[in-house]
């Protein structure tokens, strides 16, 4: 097989939505799309069918481990991770046309990753564009197994290199759904902080959340995007406190 064979890796769940836009950024860079759809019903796995895609469905297992699943349908050595609300730009394009024409140099490669809520990209509050590691050679990198807050993990000498351009990444449409998200994964992590025996009681939780309302609202800079920031620091409060309430919920259960 070509060293330069590039596998696109998306996991999905009623993505019916976002991801023709997804695969769209993809046709001309990749020379595979392999999808692990989580039991949509929405239609997702029909979608990416019809794009070429190799649709596996399996049910959700968690993000750390259901992405290093995706890896290992891969069959190329490097893989491309996105989500299926990302949309390469058309620089990045480019770079990954350039990179598939010579031998690739580096065993991982990082890009400009930026947020979008409400279809306004987002510069503070934690949300800020990042450089993330999203083209790598899967022998020397894997996902840790975490239900949520996962990230690719590889050897210490390894350092990615930056490719030009950025994924741009739609988060929600509206705050609502961007609040509907953010607690969900809070669930998923208070469920993480039971297993590890962190609590804490109802006035504890309050003061954590606000704490995690100030930091995002100072600290990381939200209050410079007015009244968006401000929304964003809610959330955070929210989904700091819903965290918390599902750990002590677990944590009582199995008392």
């Amino acid at each position: 097989m070509d060293a330069n064979f590039i596998s696109a890796v998306i996991i999905t769940r009623n993505e019916a939505r976002n991801i023709e836009r997804c695969l769209n950024s993809l046709i001309g860079v990749v020379d595979e799309i392999i999808v692990v759809d989580s039991c949509s019903d929405d239609g997702t796995a029909d979608i990416c069918r019809r794009y070429g895609a190799k649709v596996t469905v399996r049910p959700f297992a968690g993000y750390g481990p259901q992405r290093q699943y995706a890896c290992t349908l891969a069959n190329g050595r490097y893989v491309l991770s996105v989500d299926a609300d990302e949309v390469l730009t058309e620089e990045l394009r480019a770079a990954l046309r350039q990179l598939r024409r010579e031998p690739f140099r580096h065993r991982a490669y990082c890009c400009e990753v930026v947020n979008y809520i409400c279809g306004r990209p987002v510069r503070h509050g934690g949300l800020e564009p990042v450089c993330e590691t999203r083209l790598f050679d899967k022998r020397y990198a894997t996902w840790n197994l975490l239900d949520v807050g996962e990230h690719l993990t590889y050897a210490g000498d390894i350092r990615p290199m930056r490719l030009d351009g950025s994924i741009h990444h739609y988060r929600s449409a509206t705050f609502e759904e961007y609040e509907a998200k953010e607690l969900r994964h809070a669930r998923l992590r208070g469920r993480l902080m039971a297993a590890a025996g962190i609590s804490a009681t109802p006035p504890a939780q309050y003061l954590r959340a606000t704490a995690a309302f100030v930091g995002c609202g100072v600290a990381d800079g939200a209050i410079f995007d007015g009244s968006r920031g401000l929304r964003i620091a809610l959330t955070r409060f929210r989904a700091t406190l819903e965290a918390y309430r599902t750990a002590r919920h677990i944590s009582k259960k199995r008392r």
